[in-house]
């Protein structure tokens, strides 16, 4: 198994915002990166999101133009799972969906190396059971981070029931390389932070529903009473209201406890296609996207 040191060659697997984050960040730490993707649209996105970011830091004198250039060069984009085979870890960052997740485990555990570390980046469902898909629980973890990756100084490591001491401790000085901070969550539904965060946002939700207040008092009131940088109801759209209704049905049923039940105002915005700032209409409009909203989405 490769320690933290030898993690030379990183595959990500997705190249929606948050893979193409997490795979500059690891071509900025010096890794070769393979940016997987089924959609060659999606990794040219990615690519040409990537490379603005990276000369976007160079221009402020954050990262040298010699450096900039070098992990931009870091990063090639394939489209098959069977590119990945030499990769020394792989971080999924695909759809917030178990089996779709299982599914894709079971594909990397028969065609990465033998010592290769698997980590996913669900934000709420068990570790436990994606590993179980494989004949190598011990090496299979949960590396959640924030988006957007390059900003967000946390990543949440969650353990599995079978993770080993060893794959824990190279995560953790992985995560630390790419200059993140890092906090460790056993494998509970919503492990740490949406454990917390979730139920929030979905009384907020409530708040709206049943006529408290305006959503955008609700929101004034959680960024000036409690200092918080945006409001429940608009961090809700920038995480997708798609993601937070998954992960309080992760909570409600995991947890078997009716707080975590999600607000019928959530349930109903997510059936309309209202999904958020991605979509361009959440519980607030964003003027950068059209209106217009699908009624079908995936996480």
């Amino acid at each position: 198994m490769a320690t933290a040191s030898e993690i030379a060659a990183v595959g990500v697997i997705g190249a929606g915002q948050m893979g193409s984050g997490i795979a500059q960040l690891a071509a900025a730490a010096g890794c070769a990166v393979l940016l997987l993707d089924a959609d060659s649209a999606a990794l040219s996105r990615a690519v040409a999101s990537i490379s603005a970011s990276l000369r976007r830091l160079a221009a402020k004198g954050q990262l040298s133009q010699a450096s900039c250039e070098d992990s931009i060069k870091r990063i090639r984009c394939v489209s098959t799972v069977q590119d990945l085979r030499d990769a020394d870890l792989v971080i999924e960052a695909i759809v917030e969906n178990e089996d779709v997740k299982k599914k894709l485990f079971v594909e990397l555990d028969k065609i990465t190396k033998p010592s290769a570390i698997l980590a996913s980046n669900t934000s709420s469902i068990s570790i436990t059971r994606l590993a179980s898909a494989t004949k190598r629980p011990s090496q299979v973890i949960g590396m959640h981070f924030f988006n957007p990756p390059p900003i967000m100084k946390l990543i949440e490591i969650i353990r599995g029931a079978d993770t080993s001491d060893e794959v824990c401790a190279a995560v953790k000085s992985f995560s630390e390389r790419l200059g993140k901070s890092v906090i460790c969550s056993q494998d509970y539904p919503g492990f740490i932070v949406n454990r917390i965060l979730m139920p929030m946002i979905n009384e907020a939700f409530w708040a709206l529903y049943t006529g408290v207040a305006t959503k955008e008092d609700i929101d004034t009131g959680m960024k000036l009473g409690t200092n918080h940088p945006m409001g429940p109801l608009q961090l809700a759209d920038f995480i997708g209201l798609d993601v937070c209704l998954s992960v309080l049905r992760v909570l409600h049923n995991g947890l078997g406890d009716n707080k975590y039940s999600p607000c019928p105002l959530l349930v109903q915005y997510v059936d309309a296609g209202r999904l958020g700032k991605k979509r361009g209409l959440g519980v607030y409009p964003y003027a950068q996207k059209s209106s217009s909203v699908k009624p079908k989405s995936s996480l």
